[in-house]
C-alpha cells in the first residue's frame, strides 16, 4: 500500500513539474483550423494564378500582391484562432494563459520565425522568390522545434516534418507550392487531429 502511495506521489510531482515548465494548453482544434485556412488560401491562390493571363507569378504583378495578402490573412486567422481556442482551454482548466512559461514559448517560437520572415522579405525585395515556399517551411519548422521544449513535446515532430518538406522543396522548386500546401495545410490538420484526440478529448 505504501509503495502505491509512493508511486502516486512521484507521478503527481512529475505532473506538477511538467505543468510548471511547459505550456500545455495548446488546442488541437486550432491546428486543424489553421490547416483548413491554409488549404482554402492555397486553393484561392492557385485559382488566381492559373486563370490569370500569364498563368504564372511575377514579383511586381497584381496577382502576386493578392497572393501575399491571402498569405497574411491565413497567418492572421491561424494566430487569432490559436489565441482564442488556447485561451478558452486554459481558462477551462484553470491555467494561466500568460506566465513565464508561455512567454518563453512565444519568445523561442518567434526568434526563428521573425528571422526567417525578414530573410524572405529581403530576397523578395531583390526579386528572388523561387524558394519562398521552401524557406517558409524550413523556418516555421525550426520555430516549432525551438519552442517545443516549453510546450507539448509532440510539436517538435511537426517541426521535423515541416523542415523535411522545406528541404525537399529546395531540391524540387517546381513543387514548392504543393509542398507548402501539404506542410501548412494537410500536416496541420493531421497534427491537430492527433493532438485533439491525444490530449483535448482526454481532458
Amino acid at each position: 500500500m505504501e509503495s502505491k502511495d509512493y508511486l502516486k506521489d512521484i507521478s503527481e510531482i512529475k505532473n506538477m513539474m511538467n505543468k510548471s515548465s511547459r505550456f500545455i494548453s495548446l488546442s488541437g482544434l486550432s491546428g486543424i483550423l489553421a490547416g483548413i485556412y491554409a488549404l482554402m488560401g492555397g486553393a484561392i491562390a492557385y485559382w488566381l494564378v492559373t486563370t490569370s493571363v500569364r498563368g504564372y507569378l511575377i514579383l511586381d504583378g497584381k496577382i502576386f500582391k493578392i497572393c501575399l495578402l491571402i498569405l497574411f490573412l491565413v497567418a492572421f486567422l491561424s494566430i487569432l484562432t490559436g489565441i482564442i481556442l488556447t485561451t478558452k482551454k486554459a481558462k477551462k482548466h484553470g491555467e494561466k494563459i500568460w506566465d513565464i512559461t508561455s512567454r518563453r514559448l512565444v519568445f523561442n517560437f518567434l526568434i526563428p520565425l521573425i528571422s526567417g520572415g525578414l530573410y524572405i522579405l529581403i530576397i523578395l525585395i531583390k526579386g528572388k522568390y523561387g524558394q519562398t515556399g521552401a524557406l517558409m517551411l524550413i523556418f516555421y519548422g525550426l520555430a516549432l522545434v525551438n519552442a517545443s521544449k516549453y510546450s507539448i513535446g509532440d510539436i517538435r515532430y511537426l517541426g521535423f516534418v515541416e523542415i523535411t518538406l522545406g528541404l525537399i522543396a529546395t531540391i524540387f522548386p517546381g513543387y514548392g507550392f504543393w509542398l507548402w500546401v501539404i506542410g501548412f495545410g494537410l500536416m496541420h490538420i493531421i497534427y491537430g487531429t492527433w493532438m485533439h484526440f491525444k490530449y483535448d478529448r482526454k481532458q
